[in-house]
């Protein structure tokens, strides 16, 4: 309601914290023609930094906003990351802590939001800046600099940072926020420190500054220079070979990619990132590329003369530490951010991957790859995909992530999603999973944070929840990262955001324990077993401790009664976890792989850590470097 105050003086009193609050909720997004709101809410824990000023504000807007109360902070920024990465970066939620701890505790959140260029709104408490009652409760005090707090930690995990110290800032560090995380080049997490005194100082606001704003995402044209340079090579090509990443669905280019690897015949591969870009039965979806990718994906890209990366930052995983190609491959990096465009003397094209791909149709409609190459590429893609079939199988050997892997995609839906992170499960997932739907796969490894299984299924099934109701999250989590972080089972059993979590017990950290093997190392601190000072190594009843979260839950034997499990958690109305002792030494999918650089000792009195290290160097002869 207009007030007459706002009417004759343009104005409106609020506090700082009510003015954030105010400003949030009323921006929108049009998305496919309908406007909602840019920010979905929110995830809180209160404490003394944020709970009487920001709090206040967040309850006058509950039913606009609704604020999800987290378990843990770092699972909170965990499921804000999952929720954006549902809505492909147009959406986001913000996450609140108090000073102190609670504010810490979202440091790693923020890494992985930032590493995999999604958008956060972090709004956290921190000290006083009057400094009157210094040093107070949870202040970490810098002696030769009083301005510093633990806040300033964000700076490196952030696009954007400030400080609010007077309550006028907001009116230009809010748009800059938002501008921030809605840009496709520099999206990323938005960090904003609320002093405890400033939340609550009033300003006369310009009404204004609260009308309501439509945002739309940038889609930046590629140079047409750039494009020129592409197209020709392209043109040269013989055995060109695509690569798509995740960026090829933030700008919402499935179509394009398939509409343009269908016109040229080229074979498209995969990045983690990328996982569910082109179905998986499709004949020219070759497969996931690099270290833990596809003997399909990787016989091509090896022999490929072009390289054309779109939407991809090229991390190691996909490049095999750079040695997954020819040494003279010329690469085409079509990214909206020149930082990854340029990346490794690629042939940058600047700009949005739908408008790229686009370029592309237009100007190579007389292009095909040689049939030779398209033929070689299919014939790889078949012979990987006989062995998924046989990796899956449960006669193939004791209970494996695999087994699992496959038996959930059998009976799984179309558009269920799958939430994978950290340890040997995104491996597993990328090379295993068969694609049912478009963007159906979630596999965080742009940051391999271990923790974000359970809390970003939570966050997906939030943002799932708005779009799929019917449809189901699938969790799949090692028991080292459910004892890790687990609590977001009950924030989900509280919230009714149904998940279904496939716990696979291996004994401890079992795939770091045969890195630590195929290095030539003795199992050491790795599996519980292995643990010096372990003196009593009980095992974990996660179906009781998921029970006793209100969650349902069922421990199983084998992948015949995993399946049954598995019907019975679809057709339950709650979180449900199912947990399956797996074989923590066999069982691993042997083929698609490429070379990693581990860095190993040079001097050992191991005789087997210095023949792994005279071996892995054996790989760094097809290594790239300044080429």
């Amino acid at each position: 309601m207009t007030t007459k105050s706002e009417i004759t003086t343009g104005t409106i009193r609020l506090t700082m914290a009510q003015a954030i609050i105010r400003y949030l909720a009323n921006q929108y997004i049009s998305i496919d023609g309908d406007e909602v709101l840019l920010c979905g809410g929110g995830f809180g824990i209160f404490g003394h930094g944020n709970v009487s000023c920001l709090g206040e504000a967040l309850y006058e807007h509950r039913d606009t906003l609704p604020l999800y109360r987290g378990q843990n902070e770092q699972g909170m920024g965990f499921a804000a990351a999952a929720y954006a990465k549902y809505h492909l970066r147009k959406r986001f939620m913000f996450c609140t802590a108090s000073a102190g701890p609670g504010t810490t505790n979202l440091v790693t959140s923020a890494a992985l939001a930032h590493t995999n260029r999604l958008p956060m709104l972090l709004l956290c408490g921190d000290a006083f800046i009057s400094r009157l009652p210094d040093p107070v409760l949870q202040q970490v005090e810098h002696y030769g600099n009083p301005t510093a707090s633990v806040n300033d930690a964000f700076r490196a995990v952030s696009r954007y940072w400030d400080r609010i110290t007077h309550p006028a800032q907001i009116i230009q560090s809010l748009p800059a926020a938002i501008a921030t995380m809605l840009d496709p080049a520099d999206c990323g997490p938005a960090f904003l420190g609320l002093p405890q005194d400033v939340q609550g100082w009033a300003y006369d606001y310009p009404v204004a500054f609260f009308e309501k704003k439509v945002h739309r995402i940038r889609r930046q044209a590629p140079d047409t220079s750039e494009l020129d340079d592409a197209i020709a090579l392209i043109k040269s090509a013989e055995k060109p070979v695509i690569i798509a990443g995740g960026g090829v669905q933030y700008s919402d280019a499935a179509q394009e990619l398939l509409a343009f690897a269908e016109q040229a015949q080229i074979p498209v591969t995969e990045t983690i990132a990328g996982r569910a870009n082109l179905l998986s039965d499709h004949e020219l979806n070759c497969g996931p590329i690099g270290v833990t990718g596809s003997n399909s994906a990787n016989a091509i890209a090896a022999d490929a003369d072009v390289v054309i990366a779109v939407g991809t930052r090229l991390q190691d995983f996909t490049t095999g530490s750079w040695t997954a190609f020819r040494k003279d491959a010329r690469f085409i990096s079509l990214n909206a951010a020149r930082h990854d465009a340029s990346k490794h003397r690629s042939l940058p094209v600047v700009g949005d991957a739908k408008l790229g791909l686009s370029a592309f149709i237009a100007s190579l409609k007389q292009y095909k790859a040689p049939k030779t190459w398209t033929a070689f590429a299919q014939q790889e893609k078949a012979e990987w995909r006989s062995y998924v079939k046989h990796n899956v199988d449960p006669a193939n050997g004791p209970n494996s992530y695999a087994q699992v892997i496959g038996a959930v995609n059998d009976l799984c839906d179309t558009n269920d999603r799958v939430v994978a992170a950290a340890g040997g499960l995104p491996a597993e997932v990328t090379a295993n999973w068969q694609t049912k739907a478009i963007g159906s796969v979630d596999v965080e490894f742009g940051f391999s944070c271990m923790g974000y299984e359970i809390a970003g299924g939570w966050g997906a099934r939030i943002a799932q929840a708005e779009k799929e109701p019917d449809q189901d999250t699938i969790v799949f989590a090692g028991d080292g990262s459910y004892l890790l972080m687990n609590s977001d089972i009950y924030s989900s059993v509280l919230t009714e955001k149904k998940l279904i979590v496939m716990v696979c017990d291996n004994g401890g950290f079992a795939v770091i324990n045969k890195l630590q093997n195929n290095t030539g190392n003795t199992s050491f601190n790795n599996l519980i077993k292995d643990s010096p000072t372990i003196t009593n190594p009980v095992a974990v009843d996660f179906a009781a401790h998921a029970k006793a979260q209100g969650a349902l839950a069922e421990a199983v034997e084998t992948i015949a009664e995993l399946r049954e499990a598995f019907k019975r958690a679809k057709a339950a109305d709650r979180t449900t976890i199912i947990s399956i002792q797996v074989d923590p030494y066999e069982g691993w999918t042997q083929e698609g792989h490429a070379w990693w650089e581990v860095g190993l000792p040079e001097v050992s009195n191991s005789q087997n850590v210095r023949t792994a290290r005279e071996e892995w160097e054996a790989g760094r002869v097809y290594q790239r470097v300044g080429v």
